[in-house]
Order: structure tokens, then C-alpha cells, then sequence
């Protein structure tokens, strides 16, 4: 007996069970914005549910040749970094390369989702996010493989991710500024929703508390990784009625938003205050004084993150599913012993 092939889906079938017309179900597709809610919500259930696929090849042997990278947003050096590194693997493998923001907005991440359907994407790398269950599913039904880099939180035991030894990081500058002689020592924080956030911070405590230092909270201030954070954070802490004799900032970004402050301030760097990044951005080392900072190999991340969503394109075993590329203290002109204030 012979077997009845599958029937393939056709848009307009799903637009006539949906009770739409098919430019509808294409708008839907190409992630378009003039569709009501529940009706895009429809059309994306029997989408799910038919397996519809634009080119109707299987998964296993489809090959788009590109890849999603997606940020939260791209307004950040950061970003750039990251694409530097991917878009440097990508090319060497004939590969190329979507980035997209998403913005943390529901409907941009389905937008996003219909353009995936719709390029058949090979892989997507995803950058500090959550990867939360309904994404996930989403990736897995559409069978693109996912890679996280610097995931926000704990992320799925079957999602690989890629990050820095943040811990470590946020420890090295802490006993670096105690080695010159601070024992006052601000921090500014970033995002306290992200992982790496809550790491270089708690390395941040373990050095004070490995030498014997008390964790004062009144030293502590939250920032958003961005400049002006940075700078806002600064002026707290010299505000302060004891201020620190050194501030640790969790990105190069707010190290520079607390160097200006510091200036406005007539507060000189570090004669009066040392400061200490986290990145190790180009504009660190040309920063006045240089800036001593925290090396994280983003870059690197970047082209492991490719090579990684490459070898499950390929249905290859992932050794490890959460590799942490080590991070380096880079001493500059920035951090010097305290001068008795």
C-alpha cells in the first residue's frame, strides 16, 4: 500500500480556516502591524499548529544561510562589540547575518518571530534575555536552534549559553582597588534583572569580605549600565557625608558617566578618586586618565556563540551547555592609592 503524502500547507488554506483573507495571513507573516491582536493571535495558533513552513522543506535539510542576532536594544557599545565578534564567524563560515531589536516589547519579539518564519533563519543568538518558556517553544517548533549570550537569568537546561567570568571580574577589580589602599569603595550596579548585574556585584562583596571590609549599602548605588546612571551614581557617592575614595562601576559606560561627575565635582582622577570599569570598551583606553577596567572577551563571545548555533544547525552534540569565557583586569591610570581623604 502506498503511502499518502503530506498535504502541504498553503496560506490560503490557513487564511479560509481563520476566517481571513490570505493578505491577511501574509501581513501576519512578514511581522506587519495592521492586524487586530486576536486576529493575528489566531493566525499565529494554526500557523503553530499546521507546522506551516514558507519554503515547505524539512527542517533537517533546509539551509537559509543566515542568522538571527537579537539584542534588547542596540544603543550600547556593548552591542557593538558582540556584533563585531559574530558577524566576524559568520563571514569566515559563508554565513550571514539579521540583527534585529526587540526593545523588551512583546510585539516587536512577535514581529520577530513572523520574519523568522518567514527566512526560514538558520539559528538565532539571543543577547541578555531571558529566553522565556513561550519564545522558546516558539524557536523549537519553528526547529531554530538557540544560542543566549550573557543570559538574563537562569536559563533552560537545554539552551546553550555564553557568558563572562563576571563573578570573578567584579573580585579582581574589588581587591585590585584594596591592594592600593581604599577601604572605602563605591560600586554603582547595573541592571539588577540581569545576571551578570547580580554576579559583579556579589564579587564585589566577596572582596570587601575577604578583607575583612564591611559591606556598607550606603555605598552601593544602582545604575542601568548607560552613562547617564553612571553619572547620577557618581554624584551620589561623593555626595555621601563620608565619601568612597574609589568607585567600582559595573560597565565602562557608567565608569565614564561617574569620571564627568567626579569633574564637575573638582574632584580629579584618581589623585582624589580612582575609578574602575567593566568591559574594557575602546573608549576606555582613550579616556582621560586611561581607564583601569575589567576585560570581558565580548567579541569572543560573539564567535563562540556562532560556532556554537552552527554545530546544532548541524545536529552536533554541545559538550557543556553554559561556557563562561574568562575575564581580565586591565591596569591603567585611572586607580592609584588614596591620597588621605
Amino acid at each position: 500500500m502506498t503511502a499518502t503524502p503530506a498535504r502541504t500547507v498553503t496560506i490560503s488554506a490557513i487564511a479560509a480556516e481563520a476566517g481571513v483573507s490570505a493578505p491577511t495571513v501574509s501581513r501576519v507573516l512578514n511581522g506587519r502591524g495592521d492586524v487586530a491582536p486576536a486576529t493575528r493571535e489566531r493566525i499565529e495558533q494554526l500557523l503553530r499548529a499546521h507546522g506551516y513552513r514558507r519554503r515547505g522543506t524539512p527542517p533537517r535539510e533546509r539551509r537559509s544561510g543566515l542568522l538571527d542576532l537579537v539584542f534588547n536594544d542596540l544603543d550600547s557599545p556593548w552591542a557593538v562589540e558582540i556584533i563585531r565578534g559574530v558577524e566576524d564567524a559568520a563571514h569566515a563560515a559563508g554565513t550571514g547575518t539579521v540583527v534585529s531589536a526587540i526593545h523588551r516589547q512583546a510585539d516587536s519579539t512577535r514581529r520577530w518571530l513572523a520574519n523568522i518564519r518567514s527566512r526560514d533563519s538558520d539559528g538565532a543568538i539571543l543577547v541578555t534575555t531571558d529566553l522565556d518558556p513561550g519564545l522558546h517553544a516558539e524557536l523549537r517548533e519553528l526547529h531554530v536552534p538557540a544560542v543566549v549570550i550573557d543570559p538574563a537569568g537562569v536559563p533552560a537546561l537545554d539552551v546553550p549559553t555564553i557568558g563572562a567570568t563576571n563573578w570573578a571580574g567584579g573580585l579582581s577589580a574589588t581587591e585590585h582597588l584594596i591592594g592600593l589602599g581604599h577601604r572605602r569603595i563605591g560600586f554603582v550596579a547595573g541592571r539588577p534583572e540581569l545576571w551578570c548585574s547580580r554576579a559583579r556585584l556579589d564579587g564585589y562583596r566577596a572582596g570587601l569580605e575577604t578583607a575583612g571590609l564591611a559591606v556598607d549599602p550606603d555605598l552601593i548605588v544602582e545604575g542601568r549600565f548607560d552613562y547617564e546612571s553612571g553619572f547620577r551614581g557618581g554624584e551620589r557617592l561623593v555626595d555621601l557625608a563620608h565619601p568612597p575614595t574609589a568607585v567600582f562601576a559595573a560597565s565602562d559606560q557608567m565608569a565614564l558617566g561617574v569620571h564627568e561627575a567626579l569633574r564637575r565635582r573638582g574632584l580629579r582622577v584618581p589623585e582624589d578618586v580612582s575609578v574602575v570599569g567593566f568591559d574594557d570598551l575602546p573608549e576606555a583606553r582613550w579616556a582621560a586618565p586611561p581607564l583601569t577596567t575589567v576585560r570581558q572577551p565580548m567579541a569572543d563571545m560573539g564567535r563562540l556563540a556562532v560556532r556554537t548555533v552552527q554545530r546544532l544547525v548541524r545536529g552536533e552534540e554541545i559538550e557543556s551547555p553554559r561556557v563562561e569565557l574568562a575575564t581580565e583586569l586591565v591596569v591603567r591610570d585611572s586607580t592609584a592609592a588614596p591620597n588621605g581623604r
